[in-house]
């Protein structure tokens, strides 16, 4: 019979673990629907918020944007650079630019983008506005008749989404143009063949995939440490505990997100 408790209980933890993970998602889900509905909305770009807005833009955009367009140009001239002696050594020159856009720019920009968002900018919001809950902000914003997620969430979720964009386009023209110096040189001619290579590569189905991937990435980094920080216990003893099921909750989102990429690229 001591067998058989310890199997329910066991069972009965299991649940327990099983519901507390479906509501985590649920609420970050729900969350993320919110703030797209909010984001749509002509209200919530009246005069009064765009201040606040465009400082939550600048601050998770600018002090990064240089530091992640110089980091991924030295990685990427690395890589350019391997896959171009490797191509020409096997006689597969014609494959280079290929498999330049497909690795470089179709699979390892958007996700380091996306990581470099999360640890710079996004998770430091999310310490925000646990330190604004803290402090009482949400309850005093609706006494005076405003809402929270308005002027506290909002702002924050599109900086972070507005960052992940912003890093992914700008590596993606970098790496584009590191790519044709590196194959071709710095001769004009060659604008029209790479081109034409770069857009057999990006074929209606790829340029869906890569958009909606790079989206859905900007919008986990966002949702995800924000929805900790609005949900998850506020007592500080539990906060190291919380903070790792936080990186393992947007680890696990943009693993998930990358492999049905992959599936939808290369199967």
């Amino acid at each position: 019979m001591v067998w058989l408790k310890q199997f329910f209980a066991l069972g009965s933890g299991m649940g327990r673990g099983l519901l507390h993970w479906c509501l985590n998602w649920w609420r970050i889900v729900h969350l993320g629907a919110v703030i797209l509905v909010l984001a749509v909305s002509p209200a919530s770009y009246r005069r009064e918020r765009w201040p606040m807005l465009a400082l939550h833009i600048y601050q998770a955009t600018a002090p990064v944007l240089l530091w992640f367009t110089a980091l991924s140009a030295l990685f990427g001239v690395v890589l350019i650079r391997i896959v171009v002696v490797t191509a020409t050594g096997l006689g597969l020159t014609q494959y280079a630019v290929e498999m330049v856009v497909r690795v470089l720019v179709l699979e390892l920009i958007p996700l380091a983008a996306a990581l470099f968002v999360a640890l710079r900018c996004s998770i430091g919001q999310a310490g925000e506005i646990l330190t604004l809950r803290r402090q009482g902000a949400f309850e005093q914003l609706q006494a005076e008749g405003k809402d929270a997620l308005h002027w506290l969430v909002l702002p924050r979720a599109l900086a972070g989404i507005f960052s992940v964009l912003t890093l992914v386009a700008v590596s993606t023209l970098v790496a584009l143009l590191l790519g044709y110096v590196n194959i071709y040189g710095f001769s004009p001619w060659a604008i029209d063949p790479y081109t034409h290579l770069v857009g057999r590569v990006f074929s209606p189905e790829v340029t869906l995939i890569f958009v909606f991937k790079t989206f859905f990435f900007a919008l986990i980094v966002a949702l995800v440490p924000l929805a900790s920080s609005l949900y998850d216990p506020v007592d500080p003893s539990q906060r190291a505990s919380t903070e790792l099921q936080l990186l393992l909750r947007l680890f696990l989102a943009l693993l998930l997100i990358q492999m049905v990429s992959l599936l939808g690229n290369y199967a």
